[in-house]
């Protein structure tokens, strides 16, 4: 049998899974394990025409910003790409995956670039979908993320991005699950932390297969009821949920007190643990500010926040604005978002419609009626129907602000409605919302094109708030604009 080749390779920059890019041969490799401006010597394993993969078998010039993972099963846990390289080296990279999406995809070049978005780099997954496999050959049932490009679930008793409380649940779980009638029909659990009227309020999800046995249900509420979290089943799919238990729901039926809060907005959101909401709170915190400011709505505005979900840019939009629309694929989502706004007291200065926003029309945008701003916080498949009405549209709003989990729809969707000189990207930058992984979250600004000549010179930042056009003229570049709180990992 032929060995595999261990070429020497120089690193020249990272992919957007977070392998270094090299060139060897006429072909593209991408190398697991090393990091921009490294020689490393790797072994290929995978060929195809036009690519190559490697495995990084020696670093044989290591890049000074390469850092020990803190993680011992960093490299095995598919949790995490990034914990080799130093956080603020992560940012500047994702800050600069931003801007090459945009100038490759979207042809586009902001007129400045924002400080990029960070917080907390460990202890800061709020939410996350834990694996569960029973597997006799590595001594029972593991409980974790899956192994990296692999359906096989790493075999982790502990983590580093999850909350202390949650990591040291890991082995717990695994015994109580062991113990289980119907520990081969438990194939996930789904983790969520939030805040309640008596601090921090932790639910678990068990996603069951099968109804539970008396002896399983009785075991898994002790175990509830021990380690002091609220304890939901999910025999279907994410709507079936049932609280079990609660903590102070003794003998009363039980009721969760899960939920964030928007402080600088003085909103409330209570929420279902399969709800979507935000990995990292502190980011989220910071990321509703920065929008907010950027979308700078009037008091006497009106304005849609498309993909609206619980309403997380929706409430704090209706402190500051005459009326907000809100618009959601999922009706169950825009019914628990009208309850959010009840229960904020801000149910006269809200709307909330179910609409698939993935087939939007010009004359569907056009019956929602005149707009003055609209924000757009869609999914990783982007707005690119939304984008086009917006284009089409005779009315131009005044301001867009797009919130991408997604930089290269992000700037495919730019790329529409710059097209034609309707909009102008404004102002985009990075949002670290997932430290320590390969993910990249951004937010953009656009406004309305002027062609009166002299308007808008490159440089200009007219229209941006004072406080962020002073900190791009002074500072255009890729920095740290990091969350409140101290890294509690």
């Amino acid at each position: 049998m032929t060995e595999a080749p261990e070429p020497v390779l120089e690193i020249e920059s990272l992919d957007l899974d977070a392998n270094g890019v090299a060139r060897s041969e006429g072909k593209v490799v991408f190398v697991r394990g090393a990091l921009p401006g490294e020689v490393v010597r790797a072994r290929v394993v995978r060929r195809k025409p036009r690519f190559e993969v490697a495995q990084t078998l020696e670093v044989l010039r290591e890049s000074s910003a390469r850092v020990v993972p803190r993680c011992r099963y960093f490299g095995v846990c598919g949790g995490c790409a990034m914990q080799h390289l130093e956080p603020s080296a992560q940012l500047a990279i994702k800050q600069r995956a931003l801007e090459d999406q945009l100038e490759h995809i979207g042809r586009l070049r902001p007129v400045s670039m924002l400080r990029a978005i960070s917080g907390p780099a460990w202890s800061y997954r709020y939410r996350a979908r834990l694996s569960v496999r029973n597997v006799p050959k590595k001594g029972g049932v593991l409980v974790g993320f899956h192994e990296r490009g692999s359906s096989y679930v790493a075999d982790m008793l502990s983590c580093e991005v999850l909350p202390r409380r949650v990591s040291d649940l890991l082995i717990p779980l695994r015994e109580l699950i062991s113990g289980l009638r119907m520990r081969d029909r438990l194939p996930q659990i789904e983790v969520a932390i939030g805040d309640g009227p008596n601090g921090q309020v932790l639910a678990l999800v068990f996603r069951v297969l099968d109804p539970a046995h008396d002896e399983d249900r009785d075991a898994m509420l002790a175990f509830a009821r021990k380690h002091d979290f609220e304890l939901w089943v999910q025999p279907k799919g994410p709507d079936s949920i049932v609280l079990w238990w609660a903590p102070g729901s003794e003998g009363d039926a039980p009721q969760s007190q899960l939920g964030y809060s928007l402080a600088e907005f003085d909103v409330r959101m209570p929420y279902r643990p399969t709800d979507f909401t935000q990995v990292n709170h502190r980011i989220n915190e910071v990321l509703v500010s920065r929008a907010l400011r950027l979308l700078a709505p009037e008091s006497g505005d009106r304005v849609a926040d498309l993909f609206c979900g619980l309403g997380n840019f929706s409430l704090p939009l209706a402190r500051r604005c005459a009326e907000v629309v809100g618009i959601e694929g999922s009706a169950s989502l825009v019914a628990r978002a009208a309850d959010n706004a009840k229960l904020n007291g801000l149910q006269a200065k809200t709307s909330f419609r179910a609409a698939n926003l993935f087939e939007m029309s010009l004359p569907g945008w056009q019956s929602l009626g005149a707009f003055d701003r609209v924000l757009i916080d869609p999914p990783r498949e982007g707005a690119l129907e939304v984008c086009k009405a917006l284009a089409e549209d005779e009315h131009r709003v005044n301001r867009i602000v797009y919130v991408s989990c997604n930089p290269a729809t992000l700037a495919r969707d730019a790329a529409v409605l710059t097209h034609g000189r309707r909009y102008r990207l404004m102002a985009a930058g990075a949002i670290n919302m997932f430290p320590h992984t390969a993910h990249v979250e951004s937010v953009a600004v656009f406004e309305p094109y002027d062609d009166t000549p002299g308007a808008i010179a490159p440089e200009s930042l007219r229209g941006l708030p004072a406080k962020a056009a002073r900190r791009a003229e002074s500072e255009p570049e890729s920095h740290l604009d990091q969350a409140s709180g101290d890294d509690n990992g």
